[in-house]
């Protein structure tokens, strides 16, 4: 067991480079997280992110067929899992506006689907499939540049369009009838809401994996609604909680042993208990 205190960590960063890389990590995901999940939280769309991170098993599957199959090397299973989430939040999106279907009952089918799906296709792919562990469980130690400039990068479009768009995001998210009687264009809105969850839901793919996203996006943004109801507000406290959470959760992780992504995600869990048991007393 390594020591575990916040010198020890703050040296074991210093000195060792993967755990520098997996905290910068963990601040790109933690922006995106926060500032999403927000939305996600009050507009009560927290399944909706659930059904996006296992239907993107799919994605991934696929990728990681065709790249060993018909040998892509460029092809990496996380540019599947971006196609899949944001086709997955469109079709979730298109049936609730157009074809007035229940929301929990689309994201039943297109969970189920999506992870059939990634498991027909993992089956069928040649070789090893050890990578697909890191994507579905979360593997943040292993954190490349690579994946560094693209957390950067996806981070940028959220900031960029949540900037532009945010007071109508703030009208979506309280009251869509009177958003619409505003003369927004609610569907439109709509959509690009999902596809910004859909984005920051690959990108936490890379902190905690596809099956432990929920923790790690919406838990943040509920300890924060906590403390404040100001969406702006809300937003930067999210980011710092999860910024925190995942600093333990990797100094946990260091210290224990355990794997990184469900540590993040239990450290989330447990800190957002231990909230809920502070409010009420």
């Amino acid at each position: 067991m390594t020591d575990f205190t916040l010198m020890g960590l703050i040296t074991a960063m210093l000195s060792q480079p993967f755990l520098r890389m997996a905290l910068f990590a963990s601040i790109g995901a933690s922006v995106a997280g926060g500032v999403v999940g927000s939305y996600v939280v009050v507009k009560r769309i927290v399944f909706i992110s659930g059904s996006i991170s296992h239907s993107v098993l799919g994605g991934l599957g696929a990728a990681l067929y065709l790249k060993r199959t018909y040998h892509i090397e460029w092809l990496q299973p996380i540019h599947g899992a971006l196609v899949a989430a944001i086709l997955s939040a469109w079709l979730i999106g298109t049936i609730r506006l157009y074809y007035k279907q229940r929301e929990d009952t689309v994201i039943a089918a297109l969970w189920a689907f999506g992870m059939a799906l990634g498991v027909i296709f993992i089956s069928l792919s040649p070789g090893y499939n050890v990578e697909m562990t890191n994507y579905l469980f979360g593997n943040i130690l292993w954190a490349s540049k690579a994946d560094i400039y693209m957390l950067l990068g996806l981070d940028g479009i959220i900031l960029v369009v949540t900037a532009l768009m945010h007071r109508r995001f703030l009208a979506l998210c309280f009251d869509e009838n009177q958003a619409a009687l505003q003369g927004q264009n609610v569907k439109l809105l709509y959509f690009v809401l999902l596809s910004l969850v859909a984005i920051t839901v690959v990108l936490l793919i890379q902190v905690v994996g596809a099956i432990l996203i929920i923790a790690i996006l919406s838990l943040p943004a509920a300890i924060a609604n906590t403390f404040t109801h100001r969406l702006s507000r809300m937003m930067w406290l999210a980011v710092i909680i999860g910024v925190i959470i995942s600093i333990l959760g990797i100094g946990f992780s260091y210290a224990l042993n355990w794997p990184p992504g469900a540590t993040i995600a239990l450290t989330s869990t447990t800190v957002y208990l231990l909230n809920l048991m502070r409010k009420k007393g």
